[in-house]
C-alpha cells in the first residue's frame, strides 16, 4: 500500500514539478530571445533614420552651395569686386562655417584642389558634397576659430584601444563644392562646409528625430554620437550630469568591426558608463576611406529589468498554481485508486490463508468499485466451498473411525490420500475462482481503456488541456492489467511456462522504441506512435521483438540524418497490424519485389541480406504475413499482420 501511495505521489507531481517548469523555462528563453530581436530591429531602424538625416544634410549642403554658385547675385558680386561681403552674407544665411571661391590667380585654396575629390569634381563642372577630415593646421589657415572648436581633449575610456594622444585636433566637415565661372571666363569652384566637431545642435537634431517623446519606455534613454575614427566629437551621451562625453572613445571590439572591417555593429555595447542597445555604421570620406562612425542607441537597463520582472512574475504564478493544484491532484488520484488498493490488500490476505478478507467497497461508484464488489462475491463462494470441503472431510473421518481395527492401517493411508485430495480440490477451486476474477476484471478494464481511447479520439485537440489526466488513467489501467496478469499466472501457470505467451502489441512497440532510442536520437529522427487498442497476440515475444527492431533499424538507415518515424498498432480485417513507416528515400519499384529474398541487400558490405527474410519466416510461422509499400523519394511502410490470440 505504501508503494502504491508513493507511485501515485510521483505520478501526480512529476508533470507539475518537472515537465511544466521545463516548458516554462524554454518559453521564457524563447520570449527573451524574441525581445532581444525586437530591440535589435528597433535600433536598426533608428540607425537608418540617423543615416538618412546625415546623408540628406550632406546633399542639402551641396545643393545650397551649387545654388549660390549659379546665382546672378554671385556673378554681379564678382564683377563688382564685392564678392567677399556677398559670400559672408550667404555663409551666415546658409549656416555654413566657411564659404570661399578658389583664388583666380592659381592658388588652390585652403584645402587644395588636386587632393580633394569634392573640389576636383567642381573644377570639372559638377557639384559634389561629402564628409571629409581636415587636419588642424588647414583648419587654422581657413579660420583659427574653427581649429579651436575642432580640438577635443581625449578622455581615458574603459575597453578602448590604448593611445598616446592627448587631444584630437582634426576636424570632420561636411565638404561641398560647386563649379563657378569667373569674370575672365576661367572655371573655378565655390567651396563651403560645416564643421561637425562639437556641433551639438546637429547631434541633438538626430537624437530628436530618432527618439521622439514616448518612443522608449520610462527609464530608458536614447543617444546619438558622431565619431572621428573612434573619438566622440559630437554626442549627447553624458559623462556626468550635464557634461557630455566629448573626447571619450569607443570600445576596441566596436572599432575593430566597424572601422577595421567596415561592418555595421548591431548588438549591445558598453557606452561610456552603461550598457546600451547600440548600432554603429562607418562614415566614408570623399576618398572612400572609413574615417568615422555614426552611432545611435538606447539604455538597455529598463528592458532587462522588465524581462527579469516578467520572469519572476511567471515563476511566482507557477508556484501559486502548483501549491493549489498538487493537493487536488493527490486527492483525486487517491479517490480513483482506493478500491484497487483494497483489492490488492484483500488478495494478499487470501494468499496468506485468510479467506474471510473482503474489500467492502461500500457505495463508491465506478467500474473498479464494481470489480471489488464482485471479487467479494467470488471470495464468499470460495469460503463456502472450503467450508463444504471441510465438512465432508470431517464426516469422512467419522465414518472411517467406525471401521474395525483390522482396517485402521488402511484408514491411515486413506486419510493421507484424502488430505492430498482436499488440498488439490482447494487449489483447483482457488485457481478457478482466481481465473474468473481475472476475467471479470478484464472486462471493465477493457471498457475503461476503450472509452478512454474513444474520448481522446473524439475530443482531438480539445483533449490537450487534460492530456496529463488521460495519461494518468492510462498508467493505472496498465497497472490493473499487470495485476490481472498475475492472477492469470496464479490460475493457469502452464500457460505462462512456454515461449509463446500473450503479447500486448502496443507495449511491445514501446519496448522496441526504448531498445532503439540511441540509434533514433543519433540520427536526429523524430519518432511518434499511433497505438490503437488491439487484442493480444500469441507468439514468442523475443521473435516478434526481433522483427520490429529490425524494421525500425532499417527505417533509420533509410532516412539517414533527420526524418520522421511512425510506429502504429491497429486491428484490421480480423488481424492485428503493426506498422513501421519512415520518410526515407523509399525503395525503387524494380527492387521492391526482391526485398524479402534471402541474401538480397542494397547496403553492400554493411548488410547480409537476411534481416527481412528471417523476419518474414518468423511472422509466417506465427500464422501472419509481412508486407511493404514504398514510394521512391517519399518513404516506405512495412506492416506485420498477425492473428489475435484465440479467445481474445
Amino acid at each position: 500500500m505504501d508503494s502504491v501511495r508513493v507511485r501515485l505521489l510521483v505520478i501526480a507531481l512529476l508533470p507539475m514539478l518537472v515537465l511544466l517548469p521545463l516548458m516554462l523555462g524554454g518559453t521564457m528563453l524563447r520570449w527573451a530571445a524574441k525581445i532581444d530581436d525586437i530591440l535589435i530591429s528597433k535600433v536598426t531602424g533608428d540607425l537608418t533614420i540617423a543615416d538618412q538625416y546625415l546623408a540628406g544634410l550632406v546633399e542639402l549642403s551641396g545643393e545650397r552651395v551649387d545654388a549660390v554658385a549659379h546665382s546672378t547675385a554671385l556673378q554681379a558680386a564678382l564683377q563688382g569686386q564685392g564678392s567677399d561681403d556677398y559670400l559672408a552674407q550667404q555663409r551666415a544665411r546658409l549656416g555654413l562655417d566657411f564659404l570661399y571661391i578658389l583664388d583666380g590667380a592659381g592658388d588652390s585654396g585652403a584645402f587644395g584642389a588636386e587632393d580633394w575629390p569634392v573640389i576636383a569634381s567642381a573644377l570639372e563642372g559638377e557639384w559634389r558634397s561629402a564628409v571629409d577630415i581636415v587636419e588642424g593646421p588647414l583648419l587654422a589657415a581657413l579660420d583659427p576659430a574653427l581649429a579651436a572648436r575642432a580640438e577635443v581633449a581625449l578622455v581615458s575610456t574603459r575597453a578602448a584601444v590604448p593611445t598616446d594622444r592627448a587631444t584630437e585636433t582634426r576636424g570632420m566637415i561636411i565638404h561641398s563644392a560647386a563649379p563657378v565661372t569667373l569674370p575672365d571666363g576661367r572655371r573655378s569652384a565655390l567651396v563651403g562646409g560645416v564643421l561637425l566637431n562639437r556641433n551639438l545642435g546637429f547631434i541633438d537634431t538626430i537624437n530628436g528625430l530618432v527618439y521622439r517623446e514616448q518612443s522608449l519606455p520610462e527609464g530608458s534613454q536614447g543617444t546619438a554620437t558622431l565619431f572621428l575614427e573612434d573619438v566622440r566629437i559630437s554626442t549627447n551621451v553624458r559623462l556626468f550630469e550635464n557634461v557630455r562625453a566629448l573626447g571619450t572613445r569607443v570600445s576596441a571590439a566596436v572599432r575593430a568591426q566597424v572601422l577595421d572591417e567596415g561592418r555595421i555593429w548591431l548588438d549591445r555595447a558598453f557606452v561610456v558608463n552603461d550598457w546600451y542597445i547600440s548600432a554603429y555604421e562607418p562614415i566614408l570620406d570623399s576618398h572612400g576611406a572609413r574615417v568615422g562612425m555614426l552611432y545611435v542607441g538606447f539604455l538597455e537597463a529598463p528592458f532587462a529589468l522588465a524581462k527579469r520582472n516578467s520572469a519572476l512574475a511567471l515563476i511566482a504564478a507557477f508556484v501559486v498554481i502548483a501549491l493549489l493544484s498538487i493537493p487536488i491532484f493527490l486527492r483525486w488520484a487517491g479517490r480513483i485508486f482506493r478500491p484497487l488498493e483494497a483489492m490488492t490488500r484483500t488478495i494478499a490476505q487470501v494468499e496468506a490463508g485468510d479467506l474471510t478478507a473482503r474489500n467492502n467497497p461500500g457505495r463508491e461508484g465506478g467500474e473498479i468499485a464494481q470489480v471489488a464488489a464482485h471479487l467479494d462475491e467470488l471470495l464468499d463462494q470460495v469460503q463456502a466451498r472450503d467450508r463444504q470441503l471441510r465438512d465432508w472431510a470431517e464426516g469422512l473421518e467419522a465414518k472411517v473411525d467406525e471401521r474395525t481395527a483390522d482396517l485402521r492401517e488402511a484408514n491411515q493411508r486413506i486419510e493421507r490420500t484424502t488430505e492430498r485430495l482436499i488440498m488439490s480440490e482447494k487449489l483447483a477451486a482457488v485457481g478457478e475462482i482466481t481465473a474468473s476474477v481475472a476475467h471479470e476484471i478484464n472486462n471493465p478494464v477493457a471498457v475503461i481503456q476503450g472509452n478512454l481511447d474513444l474520448a481522446r479520439d473524439r475530443l482531438g485537440p480539445a483533449a490537450d488541456p487534460v492530456h496529463e489526466e488521460f495519461r494518468l488513467i492510462d498508467d493505472q489501467v496498465y497497472r490493473i492489467g499487470v495485476i490481472v496478469q498475475k492472477l492469470l499466472q496464479f490460475a493457469r501457470p502452464e500457460d505462462y511456462s512456454g515461449a509463446h505467451a500473450l503479447i500486448d502489441p502496443a507495449a511491445l512497440v514501446s519496448d522496441c522504441l526504448v531498445l532503439t532510442r540511441h540509434q533514433i536520437e543519433s540520427a536526429g529522427i523524430t519518432a511518434e506512435t499511433q497505438l490503437a487498442f488491439t487484442p493480444p497476440l500469441r507468439m514468442s515475444r523475443t521473435e516478434l521483438q526481433q522483427v520490429v527492431v529490425n524494421l525500425i533499424l532499417n527505417a533509420v538507415q533509410a532516412m539517414g540524418q533527420g526524418g520522421r518515424l511512425t510506429l502504429s498498432t491497429a486491428q484490421r480485417d480480423g488481424m492485428v497490424v503493426i506498422g513501421v513507416r519512415d520518410t526515407g528515400s523509399g525503395i525503387p519499384p524494380e527492387i521492391l519485389p526482391r526485398v524479402f529474398d534471402p541474401f538480397f541487400t542494397t547496403k553492400q558490405a554493411q548488410g547480409t541480406g537476411l534481416g527481412l527474410s528471417i523476419s518474414q519466416q518468423l511472422v509466417t510461422q506465427a500464422g501472419g504475413r509481412i508486407t511493404v509499400q514504398s514510394v521512391e523519394g517519399e518513404g516506405s511502410t512495412f506492416e506485420i499482420a498477425l492473428p489475435p490470440a484465440p479467445g481474445t
